[in-house]
């Protein structure tokens, strides 16, 4: 089964890549952005496990390596 992880900066985490896009993208003229925020998509494939058992795993693999659970935040989309 496919599994996608999305990682992001939590909301009031300094986010210095999301900063200088922001400040790149309003000095090619895309004044209108007035944030941006930048992280990590993940996929992932598995094999034997069930689904209830792979989203228990890959949320383990998030607290543990994929992500930063002190400054990420990050969501589990798994395919069936």
């Amino acid at each position: 089964m496919k599994v996608s992880v999305f990682v992001s900066p939590k909301q009031g985490v300094l986010d210095p890549a999301g900063q200088a896009t922001l400040g790149s993208l309003r000095s090619l003229g895309f004044e209108e952005v007035s944030e941006v925020r930048i992280g990590k998509y993940i996929t992932l494939r598995l094999e034997g496990v069930d689904a209830e058992r792979a989203e228990a795993r890959v949320q383990e693999m998030c607290e543990r390596l994929l992500a930063n659970p002190i400054i990420e935040d990050f969501r589990v989309e798994i395919e069936r």
